[in-house]
């Protein structure tokens, strides 16, 4: 598996890695073993050879100086930075010291992973890692912090993770795209839509601020934070009030619809309209719109679900195309992700059962309370494919806990990130290039196998190979422990179960640069949903046995009035979440972290677009510069990226976020925040 790697010259296959949902096929240009060049395969039939600056520019980053190429031990204080070089024997032997002197008198417990999808490899980010720490009996982590609660929420409607075939927008004639910044984190999903406007479909916008999507748009409508469920409701009666729904669709393919119908009466636009701020005729016109075009399209963002009312908010977009019959038009229907169609062995991947009793869990929106406040407490922390002391919420609280003396950090990585500085042991971890692995799209309906392209970088190794050296040494002599990755992928494609993935074998991906999933998503749409009733379910009994109301509703957000002004971190254009952001490309093209803000909130504080300001709340503060524009709603602040922590700077923008939890799913509620700005003195 290794011929790439051999290969000192030429061009060959790979994938991007990041948390994405395009998912690109690249082609790599090799000269004397290093990559040189990274481009977009123009025979993918969706990504078609396009692909971002951040990939673009990727060399840079795996040969980046300050990559880390050896094991490390900090030397200096936690957080300060200051490391000596030590070996992996050495490296490793600490960390199973230490993790057995703790499991002696504390427990396995006492031991917490942390980690994310820094990268996508189904390998790299939930293989042998998992298998590891279910042997070990370590605290569980539930990965709750990008769209758990949508994906509960849009699960009681369509059972699973379905949605249509992307390829097939080009035929909309309406493209809604709902807290989604398609322009910076779904660019094939914009063109496609361009495609559909040649076509003369018109593509709306719904979102907290004019981003590069809203100023794409052929109608920008800016909504309050928080309130998106209720502008759904809204449309749901005027789809049912001037009699705009499919009546035969709802009658075959749906539960509840009558129940809906007088559930929405209400949601009154004008009751809708104060809540949201969009005028009473957008509404209108919102509404007729999408009740007689079509094919209409929903792409659903993740933004709107990460609020304390974000599961309700996709549970209610997610009854849209069914109002109005869309799910049976081909270029109608919705996308909030599409990962149902690529589910596969995470049984035989992950391994439970070497689990050897239940353990308690910890959500990782709220690591903080968990290092400063769980009891039995936490004493070892081990972090990779992610970076907390940036990406969590309540991140004093966190930064806090990460400098706790009797608390040792393990950090793997390709950076000497915010987190690694506060580590006990250091390790290099390889790019994705260096690595076999699999890879899904949560979008289009293609995998790919990502093949080694280069050679190590300096002394890095993968996830999967890190842990395989800890359960050695930790004494663990289960078979599953030294499964390579090979065996680890055929494993996992071993899933009778899912029947779009059938003839999909670790030998067709070794031949195939990418291979096509079978999903069909208009045969799911005629009474066998994986729903209990095997329909679209607007009124769901499954909602009403857990405690929510069984129809969508709207629900203000939990945060309390102390701070003036709705908060919202989103992300930008160059960076993804904080990878990249270390980088002084990307931080160039982003320019500076900024906080955009409604003129009549600037005049009122006495602001002036450009300057610096403080933006505070109880929870902890930064320092951003201000721009003062229409982009936002009066009452609404935004700031775009997580911005690496620069000596002498505060824009941490996490160090705001609640860690509370969303209303399903455990989620993440980053953007029900409130603030305050002021001059800065």
């Amino acid at each position: 598996m290794n011929a790439y790697v051999n290969e000192k010259d030429g061009v060959f296959p790979s994938v991007c890695s990041l948390d994405c949902p395009d998912m690109c096929s690249l082609l790599v240009h090799k000269k004397d073993g290093k990559i040189v060049k990274i481009e977009g395969d123009p025979t993918h039939p969706v990504t078609q050879g396009a692909i971002c600056n951040k990939v673009r520019n990727m060399p840079a980053r795996i040969y980046d100086p300050a990559r880390l190429q050896y094991p490390m031990k900090r030397v200096g204080a936690k957080g300060e930075g200051k490391f000596a070089r030590i070996s992996w024997e050495e490296a490793i032997e600490t960390i199973a010291s230490n993790w057995r002197r703790l499991i002696d008198s504390h427990g396995a417990e006492s031991i917490l992973p942390y980690s994310f999808y820094g990268n996508m490899g189904s390998l790299n980010a939930e293989g042998m890692d998992r298998r590891f720490f279910h042997r070990l009996g370590a605290t569980r982590l539930d990965r709750t912090i990008c769209q758990a609660a949508g994906t509960v929420g849009y699960g009681y409607t369509m059972g699973g993770s379905f949605g249509i075939n992307p390829e097939e927008t080009v035929e909309s004639k309406l493209l809604i795209f709902w807290g989604c910044n398609a322009v910076s984190t779904n660019m094939h999903q914009v063109m496609l839509a361009e495609k559909a406007r040649k076509n003369g479909a018109k593509v709306i916008v719904i979102d907290v601020h004019k981003n590069q999507t809203g100023r794409w748009a052929d109608w920008f409508i800016p909504v309050l934070p928080g309130t998106d469920a209720a502008l759904a409701l809204g449309i749901m009666h005027i789809l049912f009030a001037e009699k705009l729904v499919d009546e035969a669709f709802l009658r075959e393919n749906t539960v509840g619809y009558e129940e809906l119908r007088s559930h929405v009466q209400s949601y009154d636009p004008a009751t809708v309209s104060d809540v949201t701020k969009v005028p009473v005729e957008d509404i209108y016109k919102l509404a007729r719109m999408y009740g007689t075009t079509s094919p209409a399209f929903i792409r659903i963002g993740n933004g709107p679900q990460h609020h304390d009312n974000g599961g309700m908010f996709i549970r209610a977009v997610s009854c849209l195309p069914a109002l109005t019959g869309q799910w049976g038009v081909k270029g109608g229907g919705a996308i909030k992700g599409n990962s149902g169609y690529a589910a596969m062995n995470s049984y035989a991947l992950e391994r439970p059962d070497l689990q050897p009793q239940r353990t308690r869990r910890v959500n990782m929106n709220q690591l903080g309370e968990a290092l400063l406040e769980l009891d039995p407490p936490v004493y070892s922390l081990f972090v990779y494919n992610c970076n907390p002391a940036v990406v969590a919420p309540e991140g004093e609280k966190v930064r806090q806990g990460l400098a706790r003396e009797d608390l040792f950090t393990v950090v793997h990585d390709l950076f000497l990130t915010e987190t690694a500085k506060y580590a006990d042991i250091v390790l290099p971890a390889s790019s994705s290039f260096e690595n076999l692995d699999l890879y899904t799209s949560y979008w289009h309906f293609y995998m790919q196998l990502q093949q080694p392209v280069i050679e190590r970088y300096g002394e890095s190794k993968s996830n999967t190979e890190v842990f395989r050296l800890l359960a050695s040494a930790m004494g663990f002599d289960e078979a599953p422990l030294r499964d390579s990755d090979e065996e680890m992928i055929r494993q996992l494609l071993n899933y009778p179960q899912n029947p779009f993935i059938k003839g999909i074998d670790f030998e067709t991906l070794v031949e195939n640069q990418f291979v096509r999933i079978q999903g069909d998503s208009r045969a799911f749409f005629a009474g066998s949903l994986p729903t209990p009733s095997g329909k679209i379910e607007l009124y769901s009994k499954q909602m009403e046995k857990a405690g929510y109301s069984p129809l969508p509703v709207y629900v203000p957000i939990k945060e309390k009035e102390t701070y003036p002004l709705l908060f919202v971190s989103a992300p930008n254009h160059n960076f993804l979440n904080s990878t990249f952001s270390n980088n002084e490309k990307h931080a160039a093209l982003e320019k500076l972290p900024r906080i955009y803000m409604h003129p009549d909130d600037a005049n009122a504080r006495g602001v002036v677009h450009g300057e610096k300001v403080r933006v505070y709340n109880d929870r902890g503060e930064c320092e951003l510069t201000v721009f003062v524009g229409d982009n936002v709603l009066p009452g609404v602040t935004v700031t775009q990226g997580l911005w690496s922590n620069t000596t002498g700077t505060k824009q941490l923008v996490n160090s705001l976020t609640p860690s509370r939890l969303s209303d399903m799913g455990g989620g993440a509620t980053f953007f029900s925040a409130r603030v305050e700005v002021e001059r800065l003195a």
